[in-house]
């Protein structure tokens, strides 16, 4: 006999990102015994199983008597494959909940309070409108330099740290983002792993952008490794390109990174914790943070820099890692490809020293590389030079492309980057200088041509600022592997005319 709380799962086949969402009818006696309302939370149970999730309360028309629906991540989570007899019961109450009120009234959190949120955040116990809260009231600088290393050492904690215990020093690089086409670390770690530094390389997929290194790298070989697969590439290669998200490093982190984009926050406090939280979780024992700064970038001004960087300092130092933040231009796109393949077409090409390949991409990642090797060398940072001069000649005697093609064969070799099935050329409309571009507009106008969900799809910059364009001369590429998209971008760059500032050299 079922029980009173029993129900059938079906699965909906709705996607609701990561949060579980389960469906009940309106006229349910369970809805009405328990009280429950749209947006309740309840626990699930199954066997061993359990989740808590958000309820939506739907119509006889959508949901049979008798039956609970499941959201795909909630389906997945309960291991669930069909008509399985679940129980439901109010969900437990958080306690770390007041933890955030606290918070949201301007309070100090403890480092207990704070491992509190992480741990129920990284379980699944919060919701996303809970999560919301917490992030909303940290944001705008609200967070002291305790508290940052606090919720670093509790993201730490939230999922597996990497152990290396045959190697001394281990090495990192991390751009903040905010610049389209800025894919300098594939070409970085084949430099910096080439000169001799250990390089067991994590890379996160696009969020809001129209690529990340893993999303990048995965055109050109896999990226989805087990630590052990991880392990021996490294023990071959020196360096691995991995996708940080198949071996759960800082899984409390990503939840908060989905929820900061939806409401286009993003506290420098969160962000130096995420940042750090990633690097410790991989096992490095040195990082370089690039930070560009621009009028279209995350970072818009030399302050906001310097005071970023000095809470990077100050939280690494409590957290015994070596550090060095460098400050570099972000006022256009770097390469000239924006998307997973059209990126990759530019690493191969600075790799290969071709003679089109972008020199900005090129020159950037050679200054990087310098930076982190003098970094392993405790060398201060405006004193590089030799070191530029190593990474240059590594680069160009073919070393680095060697090295490169050691690590990719590692993960299961190197792949034919796929083609676009539509491109269309953007022109300008009237001649002039190219002064400036919207790095934000830039970014979005590649997504909108499909970029990264289909790899090949993006855009190929023909000019940098400083160009002098002609009356109809193409500004850029459009990629695209349906009609639709690629006709959706072209009318947004239409309607966008000014993410390319043309006009007279002043």
């Amino acid at each position: 006999m079922a029980e009173p709380n029993s129900l059938t799962a079906v699965e909906m086949g709705i996607d609701t990102h990561q949060e579980p969402v389960v469906f009940l009818r309106a006229d349910s006696n369970i809805c009405r015994s328990e009280g429950f309302k749209a947006n309740t939370r309840i626990q699930v149970q199954w066997q061993d199983h359990s989740i808590i999730a958000t309820l939506n309360v739907v119509t006889k028309a959508v949901l049979p008597l008798g039956k609970i629906g499941f959201s795909q991540i909630a389906w997945r989570r309960m291991g669930l494959s069909g008509e399985e007899q679940v129980t439901i019961c109010h969900a437990p109450i958080l306690h770390s909940m007041s933890a955030v009120r606290k918070k949201i009234y301007g309070h100090e959190l403890t480092e207990q309070e704070i491992n509190d949120i992480i741990s129920d955040i990284s379980t699944h116990r919060y919701s996303d409108m809970q999560i919301a809260s917490f992030i909303s009231a940290c944001a705008g600088d609200r967070l002291n330099i305790a508290e940052i290393t606090a919720l670093t050492r509790a993201m730490v904690k939230s999922g597996k740290r990497l152990q290396w215990h045959q190697y001394t020093y281990l090495y990192d690089k991390h751009c903040i983002g905010g610049i389209p086409g800025n894919r300098t670390t594939p070409i970085l770690v084949a430099i910096c792993s080439a000169a001799g530094l250990t390089m067991p390389k994590t890379s996160s997929r696009a969020i809001t952008s129209p690529s990340g290194t893993a999303d990048t790298m995965e055109v050109l070989t896999t990226v989805r490794m087990s630590l052990a697969e991880m392990q021996e590439t490294v023990r071959h290669a020196n360096a691995c390109l991995a996708w940080g998200g198949a071996i759960n490093l800082s899984p409390a982190d990503d939840l908060l990174i989905h929820i900061e984009h939806a409401l286009d926050l993003d506290g420098e406090g969160q962000l130096v914790a995420s940042v750090l939280s990633k690097k410790i979780a991989a096992g490095s024992t040195h990082a370089l943070i690039d930070i560009p700064v621009g009028p279209t970038a995350k970072v818009r001004t030399q302050h906001q820099a310097r005071h970023l960087i000095n809470m990077f300092c100050k939280v690494a130092a409590a957290l015994d890692l070596k550090v060095r933040c460098i400050i570099t231009s972000g006022e256009q796109a770097i390469g000239n490809g924006i998307g997973p393949a059209q990126e990759a077409r530019d690493i191969l090409a600075v790799l290969q020293n071709h003679e089109d390949a972008p020199s900005d991409l090129r020159e950037r990642a050679v200054f990087l590389s310098a930076q982190l090797m003098a970094l392993a060398r405790n060398h201060p940072h405006d004193d590089v030079s030799a070191y530029e001069v190593q990474a240059r000649n590594i680069l160009t005697s073919g070393q680095a492309w060697e090295q490169f093609q050691r690590i990719c064969e590692a993960q299961g070799g190197l792949k034919t980057i796929p083609e676009a099935r539509y491109q269309l050329p953007l022109c300008t409309d009237h001649s002039g200088t190219l002064l400036a571009m919207d790095n934000r507009r830039l970014a979005r106008l590649a997504k909108l041509a499909g970029a990264p969900g289909s790899p090949s799809a993006g855009v190929r910059l023909h000019a940098k600022i400083g160009t002098a364009l002609g009356e109809g001369q193409p500004l850029v590429t459009l990629y695209a592997n349906s009609q639709g998209e690629l006709s959706y971008a072209a009318s947004y760059f239409d309607n966008n005319r000014d993410l390319f500032m043309i006009g007279e050299a002043p």
